[in-house]
Parts: C-alpha cells; sequence; structure tokens
C-alpha cells in the first residue's frame, strides 16, 4: 500500500489544486428527479420495448446456441 500511495503523490503531486479536485459545480442536485425524468423517458420514447425485445431474443438465441 505504500508503494501505491508514493506512485500516486509522484505522478500526481505536481498538479495545480484546481486540477486535482474534479466535481464542484452541482448545476442540479435533484439526483432522484433525474432519474425519474431519464426513466419516463426511455419509457416514452419506446426503449423499453426495443430493451425487452432484444432480452427475450437474447436469451432464445444463447439457449439455441448452448452445448450440452
Amino acid at each position: 500500500m505504500h508503494y501505491l500511495s508514493d506512485l500516486i503523490s509522484q505522478n500526481f503531486g505536481d498538479l495545480p489544486v484546481n486540477l486535482t479536485v474534479l466535481a464542484q459545480n452541482v448545476t442540479d442536485p435533484d439526483l432522484i428527479g433525474q432519474l425519474q425524468k431519464a426513466w419516463n423517458t426511455f419509457v416514452k420514447s419506446g426503449q423499453i420495448w426495443a430493451l425487452l425485445i432484444g432480452l427475450v431474443i437474447g436469451s432464445i438465441f444463447r439457449n439455441l446456441t448452448k452445448y450440452g
């Protein structure tokens, strides 16, 4: 573990502080709302049917090509 911390400090120790901080600007903190909106868009656009049909066809294809 000591080797890993030395390696990280050697490779990233010279970076300015503003480059080491990755997530500072949060524009919309409502994560559950974003997930709900994405799910509703997924269902309304019909992609849910493509997912279900793909899963069914994939499982049929897997069962047909399974050996033994």
